[in-house]
């Protein structure tokens, strides 16, 4: 293969080990290279355990690594290589200095772009794949391009709009593919061959294009309007608890317009993931800057709506169980953001496990994927808490249980064998609204779902 055919991406996270393995699957002409400086997540990647869960992806790995798709610790070398080279490192939040809180830290952003520069001898083709600020590629641009040795870069804006637990489903038939350049000569050549790529299985009609502001802004609008439904819906829950009203035919009722839909209207305990907070906070700094204080407040609401809902959920806890829980055991059925993920990232049941254990409650956590994550998020809580792969052993003997993730298997388990091994009066928190309420509360459970009218046995 020659270097024309050689795609690298550096990053071998949630978005560039799944991003790269369907690109070397559907581009069985290119070499797709993946590199991370972290030896051991590439370790896994080479391994049947590989270092993040995506119903899907082992298989698509096993068909195409080590024949198109490498994973290396060579960074190296595999700049010198690559033609088009995807950055998908981390952006976080700040957590110093100036926009602390709110705006990106492109620390490790920059440090790859100077690493690109150094040791780049041909022109290539650089696309941004981490969610970054308006403007971050107009940025790389000036530092790419102050090089004295005549080397052309052209930087473009791809971002990923993947939901985890689903990404390989989004990966093979997404609903759209954003692609932006400069609209140079050159950008425009740029654009066209990273087209290629993914009109290799995506109609061209779902492939757009614009320039590479209107590309970056997109993505972030996009995580803030999805945040913006559960918040929203999140809202009303509160108000339908105090009314008598029920938040599934309220929101039913909403979606059946078409104008609306019935998607992201699911109450619950509220979002999480690396995605929604970060880019709402980075859309948020991004309106200060440019004074726009109203437009900033309006999408902060989103965040702070969001927090409420978790706190109220704990809140609701506490008052339902005579308003104490220390000393009880509480078991939380989920720990990751969502289900079909191992992501505990801004997991709401991070918020939830720390507010109990403060409250002095015994928490046992369990998980069919998170639970080596949860322990991360807990280090430094040592006492009180347990981990569980079976939910049978974390109910048993326990006052409550917190449903935080909406994982199909919690549907199916045996409620009468659980409300047997639990404390009575036990009591069952729906933070998902996913099980079947009447049937529990005749099995003998107090049942609090979010924006229902409570199902109490006194």
């Amino acid at each position: 293969m020659n270097n024309e055919k050689t795609i690298l991406c550096i990053g071998a996270g949630y978005v560039g080990g799944p991003t790269m393995a369907m690109l070397a699957l559907k581009n069985p002409d290119y070499k797709v290279i993946v590199v991370d400086i972290n030896s051991e997540r590439i370790k896994a990647w080479n391994s049947e355990n590989l270092p993040i869960y995506e119903p899907g992806l082992l298989e698509i790995v096993h068909r195409v690594r080590d024949k198109n798709l490498f994973f290396s610790t060579d960074i190296d070398n595999s700049i010198i290589e690559a033609h088009i080279i995807f950055v998908s490192v981390n952006t976080p939040t700040k957590t110093f200095g100036h926009g602390a809180g709110y705006a990106s830290d492109l620390q490790y952003w920059e440090k790859t772009a100077r690493q690109i520069l150094k040791l780049s001898d041909s022109s290539k083709i650089i696309v941004e794949k981490s969610t970054l600020p308006v403007k971050t590629a107009q940025a790389m641009e000036r530092i790419l391009n102050s090089n004295e040795k005549g080397i052309i870069f052209d930087v473009l804006s791809n971002p990923e709009f993947l939901a985890e637990g689903t990404a390989i489903k989004d990966l093979e038939n997404p609903d759209r593919v954003l692609v932006g350049s400069s609209e140079t000569e050159s950008g425009l050549r740029a654009r066209d061959k990273i087209v290629q790529l993914y009109s290799s299985w995506i109609d061209n009609e779902r492939i757009l294009t614009s320039n590479v502001w209107s590309t970056e802004l997109s993505k972030l609008t996009a995580n803030a309007f999805l945040a913006q439904r559960i918040s929203s819906i999140n809202s009303i829950s509160a108000l339908c608890e105090e009314t008598g009203a029920n938040i599934h035919e309220v929101a039913h009722a909403v979606g059946t317009d078409s104008r609306i839909g019935q998607k992201f209207l699911d109450a619950s305990v509220g979002f999480g993931g690396s995605c929604f907070k970060k880019d709402i906070f980075n859309l948020v700094y991004l309106c200060r800057h440019y004074g726009l204080d109203e437009v900033a407040d309006y999408w902060e609401s989103v965040v702070k709506m969001n927090e409420y809902q978790v706190e109220r959920f704990v809140l609701k806890m506490l008052k339902s169980m005579f308003n104490t829980v220390t000393g009880k055991k509480i078991a939380l059925f989920g720990f990751a953001f969502k289900a079909n993920t191992g992501d505990t990232r801004e997991s709401p049941a991070i918020y939830v496990t720390k507010k109990l254990l403060n409250e002095m409650a015994n928490v046992a956590i369990s998980d069919p994927k998170a639970l080596e994550n949860a322990k991360i998020e807990l280090k430094d809580f040592k006492e009180n808490v347990e981990y569980c792969s079976d939910p049978y052993v974390a109910a048993k003997n326990a006052h409550a249980i917190a449903v935080l993730t909406e994982w199909e298997c919690y549907k199916t388990l045996d409620y009468k064998k659980i409300f047997a091994s639990m404390e009575k009066p036990a009591f069952i928190f729906d933070g998902r609204n996913t099980l079947p309420h009447k049937e529990l509360f005749e099995m003998g459970f107090n049942v609090i779902p979010l924006g229902m009218p409570e199902l109490s046995h006194f």
